[in-house]
């Protein structure tokens, strides 16, 4: 408890110093106290920028709090952008721990000393952050590999730190002026799941598996090969490899790497796990990422670090390609349609309304090349316009349009003359050819063509069931009572007489529908 205690205190006295106190007094319109905490704080000089202080504030508390600045940074439909974009420089600077906690690490969870395990043991990490850092060794069958080992003791200090951030976001809703929109118990609720799951390295190892065989075959993208001997909670094992840094870019260009293609693959592995996956990397700032010069993988890209990826099911794909198609015809009418009938827009919202404002900030965009145009930009205006008219962002969007951001950047590092739109276009129309085109109804008609061969036979029973059961109770609950006059009963029952006409029209007609549908499924399966 009395180390809690001084943590806060630690805390404050930090808050104090860049006075991130300042923010909050002046964000509750409060200018009698902010001129009290002034005078009673005279002894500290503010004068850079408010973004900056929070940053610095962060970077001095330790690696907990640069990494949830780091999240805050991708919640861009919550946090103004100054504070958005400086946040997003933080990184992790955390000196590595000592290689006999790494080895006591990897004895406890993989059951053996390093040197059992492995042919050679590099005991200097090549790699540090909050989380974990890499070593380097060899497997006895001549392997190179990469080890990551987490940081011991970090449950113990996230559980600690993060019960202190609850306690924070609940006094910064009561005082702050702005705390509802930004929703501080939520993000917090949020980078807690993050943190907890980032312990887990079995998790990121399994990410690295689906991505790996996503792209199996694939002359764009190499990701590294787990050996599942060698894996726990706190330890994992991966093939090593070998590459030079995409933003060491006069290295690249001195080894030959076509810097355009280079750029234009990356925008087209992105929306390949966007669009045809539904499974992105979404961790993909330039730390990460490696380009190959080995003679038979050259130009290639290498990707690391699986702790965050993003996932998206046909509903959110279908709704990024039509919001995105729609924004590149200046069709805003369609981009509020959508939102409404996503269910993100509440039902009572004007589409006129809502068409105006996203024309509003949208159009500016326009006015400019082409090539100019800026994909995360585009869902960065449309989340801050959300907020006027109460849309829920969705979290895998929110983590969607902090990747395609740094994609952007990246690629526009690398080809300042890079036309995302038409790089990414063939995508999006063929994305949308598969979801409503003839393409996409012979897929979905050869996928559920099994399920029709069950349910067809199995129709004239459930119909005759069905028809049973809407004729007979009306029928019965009449003639219970005894009180219908002969000519009402005959006319109750001309009146079910038709109705289960139709009904057998109806079911005609559906059951015709269902013998085509599997004709044409299983001559899909067979075609």
């Amino acid at each position: 408890m009395i180390l809690k205690f001084l943590r806060l205190l630690r805390i404050l006295a930090v808050f104090t110093k860049y006075g991130l106190d300042e923010i909050a007094v002046t964000s509750i319109n409060a200018p009698r106290t902010a001129r009290l905490m002034n005078t009673f704080f005279f002894w500290r000089r503010i004068t850079s920028p408010r973004a900056i202080r929070l940053r610095q504030a962060l970077e001095e508390l330790g690696p907990i709090f640069v990494k949830f600045g780091q999240v805050l940074s991708t919640r861009r439909d919550l946090v103004p952008p100054d504070i958005a974009d400086e946040l997003a420089l933080l990184q992790d600077r955390v000196p590595p721990f000592g290689s006999d906690l790494a080895i006591a690490q990897i004895t406890r969870s993989l059951g053996a000393h390093p040197d059992q395990l492995f042919a050679r043991f590099d005991r200097d990490p090549v790699a540090s952050a909050s989380i974990a850092q890499v070593h380097f060794a060899q497997l006895k069958d001549g392997k190179e590999v990469a080890i990551k080992v987490l940081r011991p003791g970090m449950k113990k200090l996230i559980d600690e730190d993060m019960a202190l951030m609850h306690l924070a976001a609940s006094l910064i809703e009561r005082v702050w002026g702005e705390a509802r929109r930004l929703k501080p118990r939520e993000v917090v609720a949020e980078f807690d799941k993050y943190l907890h799951d980032e312990l887990d390295l079995m998790r990121e190892a399994a990410n690295a598996s689906q991505l790996r065989r996503n792209f199996a075959g694939s002359e764009l993208l190499m990701v590294p090969e787990m050996y599942w001997d060698y894996c726990s909670s706190s330890v994992i094992v991966m093939e090593r490899m070998r590459g030079i840094p995409v933003s060491q870019i006069d290295r690249l260009a001195a080894e030959g790497v076509d810097l355009k293609k280079l750029s234009s693959d990356g925008v087209e592995i992105f929306f390949t796990q966007v669009f045809r996956d539904g499974f992105f990397h979404a961790d993909m700032h330039p730390g990460n990422i490696l380009v190959s010069v080995e003679p038979e993988t050259f130009g290639r890209y290498i990707a690391l670090d699986f702790g965050i990826v993003g996932t998206l099911n046909d509903f959110d794909k279908d709704y990024l390609s039509q919001n995105f198609l729609a924004f590149f015809r200046r069709d805003y009418k369609r981009v509020a349609e959508a939102h409404i009938e996503s269910g993100w827009a509440p039902p009572s919202t004007r589409v006129d309304e809502l068409e105006s404002a996203v024309r509003a900030c949208c159009e500016p965009i326009f006015d400019r090349p082409l090539k100019d145009i800026s994909f995360g930009q585009i869902l960065l205006r449309l989340f801050q316009t959300s907020r006027r008219f109460n849309v829920e962002v969705q979290p895998q969007l929110v983590l969607l349009q902090k990747t395609l951001l740094n994609i952007e950047g990246l690629g526009r590092q690398l080809d300042p003359d890079l036309d995302l739109w038409k790089t990414a276009k063939p995508y999006l129309e063929r994305w949308m050819s598969e979801q409503v085109g003839w393409q996409g109804l012979v897929e979905r008609l050869r996928a559920e063509a099994p399920r029709y061969a069950q349910i067809f036979p199995q129709l004239p029973r459930l119909v005759h069931q069905a028809l049973e059961r809407e004729a007979h109770p009306q029928i019965a609950h009449t003639g219970g009572h005894g009180h219908v006059a002969n000519a009402d009963l005959l006319a109750l029952l001309l009146v079910e007489q038709r109705r289960t006409n139709r009904m057998l029209v109806f079911v005609s007609c559906v059951v015709a529908g269902f013998a085509a549908l599997a004709v044409l499924g299983v001559v899909g399966m067979f075609g």
